[in-house]
């Protein structure tokens, strides 16, 4: 008995000796940011980890009795808790104060290991969601408009932003650095129709921010990107659980309420988590055109998270109208606003009377969207999947479907504003007298002095269906003094859209939300001729009616390797892709008898249901080499160099009957860089010399003609050079007040541009030796922000040098220079809630600066300028409050 109860003793004793205490919890910076990659231990012990990429961390101890926990994070102020292991669990909400540096910050897109962004051997930008929240952004081009090496323009509105990544010549429309949500893009195929990718989601309060990844190193971290990646990462409810309330006040009548929760799922032990964010907006709009932009956008996820990984499922809808703004004629001269009839000066010459327009063609009743503007109507799913077989394999799969409805109506093409006396002898100059009244307008006679105008109205059906898949295993191998990071990955898409276009053109008064005008003259033979019936003096109709969709499967091996002093990120991708398309023929018939009617007017282009079909496919490869040096604790020194592609764009070729099938060379992308990471206690920056090389590029030009019509007018194959130094950096001048700035001045030209005129089929080299248009050889920002997590403030301006708005280089635009002032002060409220109120001004000296000619036709005409000015100034107000 002695024996049996010395042994029950000695195994308590032993047990409760050997008892383990679980510590989980949570690092987050002083504005409730997650901090991942913070060194967390217990200090006089071998036990410690790192936070994950949520800011979350588990230590396992057995240890027993009163300790200290140390939470510490590069250009933060080191956390202490003396805590007592005793066997039972402890949870820690660590708060670390201090700012930590943008190079230190940890990259959650171009890599698969955990790293920060001074370990990366490539340029990255990073911008936290609490800054896109202050800044009231219209846009797409206001959150990017600081990035290094990228031009932004956003004077058409909050949608469809041209953004160009250095050295590259392009439309803007991301066609070498890909919009992607949760690291998969918004669309999976370019060019299948002319949509941007921002007409499918708007940024909303519940990302942790964006990073956007430069260079040819970006082959290996997304999908299909040559040159770059602008990646949004999703909040998740572990991520930041609690609520946000943001509304927002703006002139011009806009209200916007954007809303997060997130949370745990199924009570205080649950592993499932959710996030719901969106918002709902009305705006009259930054130019008042007499038609309102209004939508609402729900986005979520719910993640539910397992001993060995997690699963996450997102999920988008949007119903979201928004008005877009083209070029109107300027001064001549000075490139400014012009005053119209009513002697106010014309902003834009989107009409809201053509709300009402409709007209019979052969397919029916035809009816404008145009009070819709950009409509996009839809979502998408997307499943995350993660797993760790072991600590050195990990396998992670992606699944996302999107289906949206969208249509993109718009003006452009505006003729200069006339007299309308001179109008009319310009049509015909043997008329022997006209009449001209405003549509619903009691039959009043115009003067003729009064000044009209012709403009072209395009609506562009642009639905859209993505299918798309992403797997990849990652593989760790640690050897003596080097470690091997191996992923190996899939991509599969299928993208299906219609390219289908209905056009008129019509002729209004020269005003802001100008009335329309119907125009009847005498001919000589004293024949009254209607040239304007509803305003509409060209009823082109259906013009062009293409199905297209399009391929993808790529296969792609990486390293990340891990050495005392090197890093080197080594890949290579090899892709196919396949295209079908239905290219729909377009016939004119007569839809109207009256011989009153002008031939414009009495006949009108529809399908007749007959279609050209044919495919199109290309397979090409891209490799990958960078390397990173660290030099001491100061300085990095990295450069990589890529061999890169792009498929050109499907919508660019037209099917021959009688050749089903074409095969041809994708474009071929060089790129290089050099430089150097540089972190101290009060500055982080960096500086880079870049060259980037572009062979065979297929563009498709679109112009006005005559009848001012979009029309395809000609396919060019271009190369290009381009030779460029960036440089950006952040110094704080006293605590809490930093100064940061950004620079890229590059060199670039047109090598060889051998251009094809699709009308009379002639072939012939234009251009070369000249910029690539709408590429600025300077683009810097400089800024002076303050936060000590009370008040907040910030003065920002942004350069873009000037450029030309055409590879003709007939044209320059000046440079534009956009200031904006922000302040605001964080209330804090009972039980950790806080309410920030906050002002800002987009555009503080209004400038009339052109952010864009006319890209599509002559900028230049007799004494006027047709341009694009960027977006007047605007007073925003916001209430954030955080509950």
């Amino acid at each position: 008995m002695k024996k049996i109860i010395f042994t029950v003793l000695c195994t308590i004793f032993y047990l409760n000796g050997s008892a383990q205490t679980k510590i989980t919890g949570t690092v987050k910076d002083a504005t409730g940011f997650p901090i991942p990659l913070a060194n967390v231990k217990i200090k006089g012990t071998n036990a410690g980890t790192t936070s994950d990429l949520d800011g979350n961390f588990l230590i396992i101890s057995k240890e027993s009795g009163e300790k200290t926990i140390e939470i510490s994070n590069i250009g933060n102020d080191t956390f202490t808790k003396v805590i007592v292991l005793n066997g039972k669990a402890i949870v820690i909400n660590a708060t670390l104060k201090g700012g930590v540096s943008n190079l230190e910050e940890v990259v959650l897109t171009a890599s698969t290991t955990f790293r920060s962004q001074k370990e990366a051997p490539m340029s990255i930008s990073s911008v936290k969601a609490t800054e896109i929240t202050k800044l009231s952004a219209n846009s797409q081009a206001d959150i990017l408009r600081s990035v290094p090496g990228i031009t932004a323009e956003g004077g058409g509105g909050e949608v469809a932003a041209n953004v160009f990544v250095r050295g590259l010549p392009s439309g803007g429309q991301y066609v070498f650095n890909p919009l992607q949500y949760d690291g998969m893009p918004l669309i999976s195929a370019f060019g299948l129709n002319s949509s941007a990718h921002d007409v499918y989601a708007r940024t909303d309060i519940g990302f942790k921010g964006v990073e956007f990844v430069r260079g040819g190193s970006a082959i290996l971290y997304g999908a299909g990107s040559v040159a770059g990646i602008i990646n949004y990462t999703s909040k998740t409810g572990d991520t930041d659980p609690g609520n946000i309330v943001n509304v927002e006040w703006a002139n011009g009548g806009r209200i916007k309420t954007d809303f997060y929760s997130g949370g745990k799922l199924g009570g205080k032990d649950s592993d499932t988590y959710y996030a719901l964010t969106g918002f709902v907006r009305y705006d009259e709009g930054p130019l008042d055109v007499g038609l309102p932009t209004k939508g609402v956008q729900l986005r979520g996820n719910i993640k539910k998270k397992f001993d060995k990984g997690s699963f996450t499922m997102h999920g988008q809808f949007i119903d979201d109208k928004v008005q877009f703004y083209t070029g109107v004629p300027l001064d001549g001269d000075s490139r400014e606003r012009i005053a119209g009839n009513d002697g106010e000066d014309v902003e834009q010459l989107l009409s809201s009377q053509l709300a009402n327009t409709s007209f019979l063609t052969p397919n029916g009743n035809y009816t404008s969207p145009i009070g819709d503007g950009v409509a996009t109507k839809g979502g998408y799913f997307l499943g995350d999947f993660n797993y760790r077989f072991d600590n050195d394999l990990k396998f992670r799969a992606k699944a996302r479907y999107a289906k949206y409805q969208h249509s993109f109506a718009l003006l452009g093409g505006a003729g200069d504003p006339t007299k309308l006396s001179d109008l009319v002898n310009n049509i015909d100059a043997n008329n022997t007298g006209y009449s001209a009244v405003y549509q619903g307008g009691g039959n009043i006679e115009i003067d003729g002095n009064t000044r009209v105008v012709s403009n072209n109205y395009t609506d562009r059906i642009r639905p859209m269906t993505d299918y798309s898949g992403e797997a990849s295993l990652t593989k760790t191998i640690e050897l003596t003094n080097t470690e091997h990071n191996i992923t190996v990955g899939t991509f599969l898409s299928r993208t299906e859209a219609e390219d289908i276009n209905y056009q008129f053109s019509y002729l209004s008064e020269f005003n802001n939300d100008p009335r329309l005008v119907n125009l009847n003259y005498t001919d000589a033979g004293g024949n009254n001729v209607i040239y304007s019936q509803g305003g509409i003096y060209n009823r082109a109709g259906q013009t062009a009616n293409k199905y297209l969709s399009q391929n993808r499967s790529a296969f792609y091996i990486s390293d990340e390797i891990v050495m005392d002093k090197w890093r080197f990120d080594v890949g290579f991708r090899v892709e196919s892709t396949n295209g079908e398309f239905m290219d729909g023929n377009i016939v004119e018939s007569t839809v109207y008898t009256d011989p009153e009617l002008t031939s414009e007017l009495a006949n009108v282009k529809s399908a007749d249901g007959t279609f050209t079909k044919g495919t199109v496919s290309a397979t090409d490869w891209a490799a990958s080499f960078a390397a990173l040096y660290k030099l001491n604790d100061t300085f990095n020194l990295y450069g990589n160099l890529s061999k890169g592609y792009f498929f050109p764009q499907l919508r660019t070729f037209t099917p021959v009957a009688g050749i089903p099938e074409t095969k041809y060379d994708a474009e071929k992308i060089y790129q290089f860089e050099l430089g150097t990471k540089i972190s101290t206690s009060k500055f982080s920056g960096a500086v880079a010399v870049y060259a980037v090389f572009l062979e065979d590029r297929v563009k498709l030009l679109q112009e006005i003609d005559a009848t001012g019509l979009l029309i395809d007018n000609s396919r060019e194959t271009q190369s290009t050079q381009t030779f460029g130094i960036e440089l950006n950096g952040d110094l704080e001048v006293v605590k809490n007040l930093h100064l940061r700035g950004t620079a890229t001045f590059q060199d670039h030209e047109l090598t060889e541009n051998i251009s094809e005129n699709l009308v009379d089929n002639t072939v012939s080299r234009t251009n070369e030796g000249n910029e690539l248009a709408r590429q600025p050889n300077f683009i810097g920002s400089l800024g002076l922000h303050y936060d000590n997590s009370k008040f907040d403030t910030s003065f920002t301006v942004n350069h873009t040098g000037s450029k030309f708005n055409q590879d003709v280089n007939e044209v320059e635009l000046d440079p534009i220079t956009i200031a904006r002032v922000n302040a605001g002060y964080t209330f804090d409220i009972e039980d950790d809630k806080t309410l920030r109120l906050g002002a800002s001004i987009f555009n503080l000296f209004d400038s009339d600066g052109v952010t864009e000619g006319n890209p599509r036709g002559d900028s230049v005409s007799g004494t006027y300028f047709k341009g694009r000015p960027i977006l007047p100034r605007r007073f925003f107000v916001t209430a954030s409050f955080n509950f």
